[in-house]
C-alpha cells in the first residue's frame, strides 16, 4: 500500500476511535474486518497509530493546533510518525519491502506543508511542554494518582503510554512452561518466562498466535501476568468448590480450573451473556470439563442464593474503571469520568456483599480490580473487613510466599509490614495495574 493510502486509513480509522462511542479495540476490529485487503504490518501501522494517538491525545491536540488540514489527519500524522520511528528502532533501521526507510516512508505520506510541520513538532523539547502535556491524563485522574505516588507519578504516566508486552498463560492440566518455551522457540516466537507468575511467559512482540499449533490445541492462553497472579491467590484444590464471580471471557476461571486439575466443580458467573460466549471456544481448547459457564441476571439471582454457605473459594474480580490496563486501552481514560468510578463503587460494594454469601466456613474470598484508584479497591476492602468481622483478612505477602512467588514483598503494598493487598502497577511490575485483598471466612 503508498504511505499516502496507508495514511488516509490511519486518519478514518483516527477519526471513528475519537468519538468514543465504542471501546477503541471494537471499532480497530470492525475497521479491519470492513478491510480484509490489509495486510499483517498495515493492520499493525494503523492501529498502534490509533492507540499512540489516545495515548497522547492531549500533546497531539495541542500540536494539532499550529497544522492545517482535517483536525483527524494531523493527529494521525503525529501519531504514524512516531509508529514508524519506533519501528525503525526496534527492527534496527530495517526497510520496509518497497526498500524505504521510516523517514522516507513518512515523507512519502506527507505533503511538503505537512513535512514542516511534522518537523516543528519535532523541534518541541519535551522539557518545555506544559504538565498535561507530558502527562497526557485527564485531570480528574492526575490528583488522585499524585497523592498515592508523589514523585512516582511521572514514572506511571510515561509507562501508561508505552504499548504493554504480550503475556501467555501454559494450561498447567498438559504443559510445562520450560517445554512450551522451546515450541514456541522452534515456531519462530522468542519467550522468556514472566518473572512473578510461574506459569507464564512473556513474548516478543506480537506473533500471530491463531496460527501457532500450541494456541490452537489450548496449551497457551494470553493473560497478563498480573491476571494470572489474581488466579494463582485463590490457590483452588482438587475437588473443591469454587466460583468465579465475574467471570467475563474467562481468563482467569481456565488457569483456576487448571489449577484444581480438572476436578471439582467451578462456576463461572456473569451478568454478561455475551461475554460468557466468548469463555466457549476457550474452554473447548482447555481441555477442561470442570467449568460450568452461568449467566446471571444480577448479584442476588436465584442461582448464587442457592449456593449460600457451600463455596470454598470465590474470586470476585469486580467491574471496575479498567484504568490499570490504560497500555492497552488507552481510551478508557477519555471514556470514563470521576461520577462514573463513584456509580461503579457502589456496584464493586454490593456484588462483594452478595458473593461474600457464598462462601464456607473455613473458604476463601478474593476481591479484586484492574484499578489503580484507591476508592475502588482499599476503600471497598476495609468498608467490607468493617462490615463483616467473621472474615478475616489474610496478608497477600504471606499468600503469595506459601504459593512460592518469587519477590512476593515487591507486590503488595498496605496494612502492617505493606503486605496486605496485591497491589500491582505498570512502572513498577510490568503488569497491567492489579489490586487483590483476600480474607478467610472463620470455621
Amino acid at each position: 500500500m503508498h504511505p499516502k493510502q496507508l495514511l488516509d486509513a490511519c486518519s478514518e480509522l483516527v477519526k471513528r476511535a475519537m468519538t468514543f462511542e465504542h471501546p477503541a479495540d471494537a471499532v480497530v476490529s470492525r475497521f479491519f474486518r470492513e478491510n480484509r485487503y490489509l495486510g499483517p504490518r498495515e493492520r499493525a501501522t494503523l492501529a498502534e497509530t490509533t492507540y499512540t494517538v489516545l495515548r497522547k491525545k492531549l500533546l497531539f491536540e495541542a500540536l494539532a493546533h499550529s497544522g492545517s488540514g482535517a483536525r483527524e489527519r494531523r493527529l494521525a500524522i503525529l501519531g504514524f510518525a512516531a509508529v514508524l520511528r519506533e519501528q525503525a528502532k526496534k527492527e534496527g533501521k530495517v526497510k520496509n519491502k518497497d526498500g524505504q526507510d521510516s523517514e522516507t516512508f513518512i515523507k512519502a505520506a506527507l505533503n511538503p506543508q505537512e513535512l514542516k510541520w511534522l518537523a516543528a513538532c519535532d523541534g518541541i523539547k519535551p522539557e518545555d511542554l506544559m504538565e498535561a502535556h507530558r502527562h497526557n491524563l485527564p485531570e480528574w485522574l492526575v490528583e488522585p494518582l499524585k497523592a498515592q505516588l508523589g514523585d512516582e507519578f511521572w514514572a506511571l504516566a510515561a509507562s501508561m503510554e508505552q504499548a504493554a508486552p504480550l503475556d501467555l498463560r501454559v494450561n498447567t492440566l498438559n504443559d510445562k512452561r520450560s517445554d512450551l518455551r522451546k515450541e514456541l522457540e522452534k515456531a519462530g516466537i522468542k519467550a522468556e518466562p514472566t518473572p512473578f507468575s510461574p506459569i507464564g511467559l512473556r513474548v516478543d512482540g506480537k506473533p500471530a498466535l491463531a496460527k501457532v499449533d500450541a494456541f490452537n490445541r489450548g496449551a497457551i492462553e494470553v493473560q497478563d501476568e498480573g491476571s494470572q497472579l489474581l488466579a494463582l491467590m485463590l490457590d483452588a484444590k482438587r475437588g473443591e468448590m469454587v466460583v468465579d464471580f465475574c467471570a467475563g471471557a474467562g481468563g482467569k476461571t481456565l488457569a483456576i480450573g487448571a489449577a484444581m486439575r480438572n476436578t471439582g466443580r467451578l462456576y463461572a458467573f456473569d451478568v454478561s451473556g455475551h461475554r460468557l460466549d466468548a469463555l466457549k471456544p476457550r474452554l473447548a481448547r482447555s481441555g477442561l470439563s470442570n467449568v460450568h459457564p452461568a449467566a446471571i441476571a444480577h448479584e442476588r439471582d436465584e442461582r448464587v442464593k442457592r449456593l449460600a454457605g457451600k463455596i470454598d473459594r470465590v474470586l470476585v474480580d469486580a467491574p471496575c474503571s479498567g484504568l490499570g490496563t490504560l497500555r492497552r486501552n488507552p481510551d478508557l481514560k477519555w471514556r470514563q469520568s470521576a461520577k462514573a468510578v463513584e456509580e461503579l463503587t457502589q456496584k464493586q460494594a454490593a456484588i462483594l456483599e452478595s458473593s461474600a454469601r457464598l462462601v464456607k466456613a473455613g473458604g476463601r474470598l478474593i476481591y479484586a480490580t484492574c484499578s489503580i484508584l484507591p476508592q475502588e479497591n482499599e476503600a471497598i476492602a476495609e468498608a467490607f473487613s468493617a462490615a463483616h468481622p467473621e472474615f478475616v483478612p489474610l496478608d497477600a505477602g504471606e499468600v503469595l510466599e506459601q504459593l512460592k512467588i518469587a519477590d512476593g514483598d515487591k507486590l503488595c503494598s498496605g496494612g502492617e509490614g505493606g503486605r496486605r493487598y496485591l497491589r500491582l502497577w505498570p512502572h513498577q511490575h510490568e503488569t497491567d495495574g492489579f489490586f487483590a485483598a483476600v480474607w478467610v471466612k472463620k470455621a
